[in-house]
């Protein structure tokens, strides 16, 4: 039996706001969250452009339990309690066994990483707190999320990049089809503002110096962000049954790897992967209304991915609205694509595409309608979300209206 997977409840944090309902509102209406960087401490890197959670939400999590996580488990913790509250579900032992969690992730704990080498290498330590590989490990955000909860079904990290959270969302609706769990908490986390971090971003030229212009002919690059984005998924039957409010069906998955270049995009590879979605989907090309776009700001990936839409939807991809919400929460890296995803749920609750912001000069390259400023009211029966990753690893969602 192939069983539907729908999302009963969603939450996150970025640069935009501290649950998904504030995050929302910016993105729709095309409020950026990109600025300088003001509370992480990045030493000689001073006036870096990002956007930056200011404040995190006030919760109750307990000191023990804080002082066990690096800053990217914080938040994938934070978004999954939003996420299972909306969904109005708790686990106990009954049922724990049911409920899992996978969560994608780009990095590890760079925070607690950076802490321990200038320690060691500058500060002459000779021991670094006892905790450092639990917090640092790239699965601990999934660890976090499965403690806080109390999950004891199928438990996970994910890591591709920057396809982390679709790929973390593909593997949740993987354990509910084949039966493995009911309900599966998943999405993406990353907390890039460390100082080796950016620097090594610095050094591959892709940043821009002011903000995220995706699509525009006068883009620098991208600006990177950091945050969290979760989703309560679980079977059709599990959520009609308990009358769950059903926000959207995860219709389809198409994955592929371009098998190409280590950094440079391909056509060919994200091409697949959205063709790939639509045959999972059982959906024609003409069925999308929004594709929320991978548009990270730069050059090569902007054109390569309008090419590559233009591959798959033929002329339906001037019909169609196409934005790039990193325009305003930036690139949240491994969370990229869970607060797209959120983005793609709520256009089909409010019949809303978001806006690509920031958007001032026509790119003949990238000549779709990329919705540019202001948000469009229209139909969204259907969404799709592109992740594509360096290492050409690319991950497609298609999201459907129930």
């Amino acid at each position: 039996m192939d069983r539907r997977v729908v999302i009963t409840g969603v939450g996150g944090l970025c640069g935009l706001g501290t649950d998904a309902a504030s995050m929302w509102k910016e993105m729709r209406e095309g409020r950026s969250a990109i600025g300088p960087i003001a509370n992480s401490e990045l030493h000689d890197l001073e006036g870096m452009t990002g956007a930056e959670i200011k404040a995190l939400p006030q919760h109750d999590i307990n000191r023990g339990h804080l002082i066990s996580m690096a800053r990217f488990s914080l938040l994938a913790v934070l978004a999954a309690r939003e996420a299972m509250r909306q969904a109005g579900l708790s686990c106990d032992e009954r049922n724990a066994h049911r409920f899992g969690a996978t969560v994608g992730v780009g990095g590890l704990g760079w925070d607690v990483m950076e802490e321990t080498y200038r320690a060691l290498l500058l500060d002459g330590a000779r021991r670094v707190g006892i905790l450092a590989v639990p917090k640092t490990m790239p699965s601990a955000a999934a660890a976090q999320v499965s403690l806080s909860l109390g999950l004891r079904g199928p438990v996970f990290g994910v890591t591709s990049a920057c396809a982390s959270a679709n790929h973390a969302i593909a593997s949740a609706v993987d354990q509910i089809k084949l039966g493995r769990a009911d309900v599966m908490v998943s999405g993406g986390s990353d907390a890039p503002f460390a100082w080796g971090v950016l620097k090594a971003w610095e050094a591959m030229r892709v940043l821009s110096p002011d903000t995220c212009r995706p699509f525009s002919a006068d883009r620098k690059g991208l600006v990177l962000g950091e945050g969290a984005g979760m989703a309560v998924l679980e079977s059709y039957e599990h959520a009609t049954r308990r009358g769950a409010t059903i926000l959207a069906e995860i219709a389809g998955v198409g994955l592929s790897a371009d098998a190409f270049h280590i950094a440079a995009p391909s056509v060919e590879g994200p091409a697949s992967a959205m063709r790939a979605c639509l045959a999972d989907a059982g959906l024609n090309a003409e069925d999308v209304d929004y594709l929320n776009a991978h548009g990270t700001g730069t050059k090569s990936n902007d054109q390569t991915e309008t090419a590559a839409i233009k591959r798959v939807f033929g002329n339906h991809a001037y019909s169609m609205s196409i934005s790039s919400t990193k325009s305003t929460h930036a690139h949240c890296l491994g969370a990229a694509s869970a607060l797209e995803m959120i983005a793609c749920v709520m256009a089909i609750q409010e019949d809303v595409v978001p806006p690509t912001a920031n958007y001032r000069e026509p790119d003949p390259a990238c000549d779709l309608d990329i919705t540019p400023n202001v948000p469009r009211e229209r139909k969204v029966r259907v969404a799709m979300s592109n992740a594509f990753a360096m290492g050409g690893t690319n991950a497609v969602l298609a999201f459907r209206q129930v």
